[in-house]
């Protein structure tokens, strides 16, 4: 198996366990925030999208840094709607890319104020580890806001296996 095949594998997995997520939060709840400094529910969704998008625009040479995405929707339905309507064009476009282009640099930021370069697969995985750890994050927050979580790695209280 390609390190491409593998990203791929995993990233297809792990959009369905992100997508059970979402779906498992009471979307009328979309404004809770656990901290005055913490995103929002709906902000915290919204990088679910982002992070599809900034995974299209590297692959179609078009990300930016800093990058450029449309703002929070204001529906819950609507996040969920973008978020898997951006799928499916986002697997055909990485199924496209030849892997040889997968390690061709791209513009990065790396730290505050540091510029630099990566690898565009690198960005993938980052992207990918960035979604794995803002559904932790969004599984505290359903939780908090009375929503059942699903099982993600294993069985959870709410879901268990046994």
């Amino acid at each position: 198996m390609t390190e491409k095949e593998m990203f791929e594998q995993t990233w297809e997995k792990e959009f369905e366990t992100t997508l059970k997520v979402l779906n498992a939060y009471p979307g009328n709840k979309m404004d809770f925030k656990p901290h005055e400094r913490s995103m929002s529910a709906k902000e915290l969704a919204w990088q679910f999208v982002q992070q599809q998008m900034a995974i299209e625009q590297t692959l179609d040479g078009t990300m930016t840094m800093p990058p450029n995405f449309p703002p929070v929707p204001d529906k819950w339905e609507e996040i969920l709607a973008t978020y898997q309507k951006l799928h499916p064009n986002l697997v055909k476009k990485l199924q496209k890319t030849p892997e040889a282009d997968l390690f061709k640099n791209m513009p990065m930021m790396l730290g505050p104020g540091n510029m630099g370069e990566m690898p565009k697969l690198q960005f993938l995985w980052l992207m990918l580890s960035d979604l794995i750890h803002h559904r932790g994050q969004c599984s505290v927050y359903l939780r908090m806001a009375g929503g059942k979580v699903p099982s993600i790695y294993g069985p959870s209280a709410d879901e268990p296996w046994m």
